[in-house]
């Protein structure tokens, strides 16, 4: 009587599981990946507009502070003892918006070097975070500087009648000008400063 034999074949189960986890990894691998190269785009983005807006703001603030350095006015008409003029060192508050905005010319060139270093590195959040407490500690010496001098601009031109402090924007008109450019240069300095800080704080966001 003759014997049915069995023949049993057996396959390489782990070979296959090996080689689809390999596959699951890489795939893993490939999208974070992606993932940093798009967030790093992003953040690259965002430095460079950063670093543009800083150069804007240097040459707002070094306008507006050699306006008002240079805003003098003589009127044409003078009596024997005394001569009619006016000039931003005839006013304490002008002199102090001369100084606090060259300040902040002076720290945004200083801060041009950190916001390089976060374009050739955007996902580095050293720089990054020195430029967001630096910017917010300035905006306030800027801010003070800037409403301090619209005060004065504002009595220049409409005056106070309850203390009888006259407007002198009617005789000294270049003078007012120039002091009024100034004011709304620094403005816009300060407009500058926002959007930098927002900058800054979108750049330090974790994904």
């Amino acid at each position: 009587m003759a014997k049915e034999s069995t023949t049993i074949e057996v396959g390489e189960p782990s070979t296959v599981t090996k080689s689809t986890s390999h596959v699951v990894v890489d795939e893993k691998k490939k999208k974070g990946f992606v993932a940093a190269t798009a967030g790093g785009g992003y953040k690259r983005g965002l430095v460079i507009f950063d670093f543009l807006l800083r150069l804007a703001a240097i040459v707002t603030t070094i306008t507006s502070s050699s306006v008002m350095y240079t805003a003098e006015e003589t009127l044409p008409f003078f009596t024997q003892f005394l001569q009619f003029q006016a000039g931003y060192d005839d006013f304490a508050t002008f002199q102090f918006f001369v100084i606090a905005i060259a300040m902040v010319a002076s720290y945004l060139v200083l801060s041009l070097p950190f916001s390089i270093v976060t374009i050739i590195r955007p996902l580095a959040a050293a720089p990054r975070l020195i430029l967001l407490i630096s910017d917010t500690v300035v905006v306030t010496l800027a801010t003070s500087a800037a409403a301090a001098a619209a005060a004065i601009v504002y009595l220049a031109h409409n005056g106070n009648p309850n203390t009888n402090w006259l407007p002198i924007c009617q005789q000294f008109g270049d003078f007012c000008q120039a002091v009024s450019s100034a004011v709304v240069a620094s403005s816009i300095a300060v407009v500058f400063f926002i959007i930098l800080i927002v900058i800054s704080a979108i750049a330090l966001k974790k994904h």
